[in-house]
């Protein structure tokens, strides 16, 4: 059975940075991408971040420069550094995996196959 865990979620002040990790396990995602989402109160699930199998990261715009997705292939986790954060950034922060190489686009949440339950980002002003 896959699991995606998340951590590292947490309350911070704006300009204040928080790491997140997702560990999976399972199965090795060493193949396939792996990416971030977010869900605020009241909004649709939107894309943060991808990392390709072997390199390639990808961010929304409104994160670029401020975040960045990086993976441990030997423990399984992808991690997601956000520096900068702003009160708008305040969110569930989601985990997602593909079960292979392919599958179209990373901004549509239709396209991952595995989620973790998600951690709380409150980012104060």
């Amino acid at each position: 059975q896959v699991q995606l865990v998340e951590s590292g979620g947490g309350l911070v002040q704006a300009g204040g940075s928080l790491r997140l990790s997702c560990a999976a396990s399972g199965r090795t995602f060493n193949s396939a991408p792996m990416g971030w989402f977010r869900q605020a109160p009241g909004k649709e699930r939107e894309f943060v971040a991808a990392i390709a199998r072997i390199s390639g990261t990808y961010y929304a715009d409104s994160v670029k420069g401020r975040f960045t997705i990086s993976r441990d292939n030997a423990k399984n986790t992808v991690y997601l550094q956000m520096n900068g954060l702003k009160p708008e950034d305040t969110a569930v922060y989601y985990c997602a995996a593909r079960a292979g190489a392919g599958g179209g686009s990373y901004y549509y949440t239709r396209t991952w196959d595995y989620w973790g339950q998600g951690t709380q980002v409150t980012v104060s002003s």
